[in-house]
């Protein structure tokens, strides 16, 4: 499989549009995976994978395999993709929080419900709320490197994160009631 892979990638970077096609297939699952974490819908994911797929098909030629595998290369251009998608939606709000609020979360609740439905009440929060959720809490970024993708202090990712938290905690507690 990884040498498959490396061969399709050698042939689009010689500009073969078959190797384009065929890494395209071999990854719109996994890309899509990534992109439906920060989309609002499959249409909003659609289109920030298409725009990603444009940069990472005009970008190949640096793609470096001794930093890194691939599939990372490819998860930072997408989230890169989404975060721009996310700004463009709406602005940051550029809230000044040095101590957020962590509320407890009760993970009986949790694990009664599934994936998906937690997945659709996380599309639910405000853009900025929901771009910083899904980096720290799935894509595990730090807050540090969170402020510096989005041009925010840390204690506003922080805020954005106990806020994320609190509604998603609301929401979850409704569904049990």
């Amino acid at each position: 499989m990884e040498q498959e892979l490396n061969n399709i990638i050698i042939e689009c970077r010689n500009g073969t549009r078959k190797a384009q096609e065929q890494l395209y297939r071999l990854l719109y699952g996994f890309a899509m995976t990534i992109a439906m974490r920060y989309a609002i819908d499959e249409h909003e994911a659609a289109d920030i994978l298409g725009h990603a797929f444009v940069k990472m098909f005009r970008s190949i030629q640096t793609f470096d395999a001794t930093k890194g595998n691939f599939h990372g290369w490819l998860k930072k251009i997408i989230i890169n993709e989404s975060l721009d998608h996310i700004k463009q939606r709406s602005r940051f709000t550029s809230l000044q929080l040095d101590a957020a609020e962590e509320p407890i979360i009760n993970n009986d609740i949790i694990e009664k419900t599934d994936a998906a439905a937690i997945l659709q009440l996380v599309k639910q929060l405000p853009p900025a709320t929901h771009a910083v959720f899904v980096l720290y809490a799935i894509d595990g970024y730090t807050h540090k490197e969170i402020a510096g993708q989005l041009n925010i202090s840390e204690g506003t990712s922080k805020w954005h994160l106990s806020e994320a938290r609190k509604i998603l905690q609301q929401k979850l507690a409704a569904i049990r009631t």
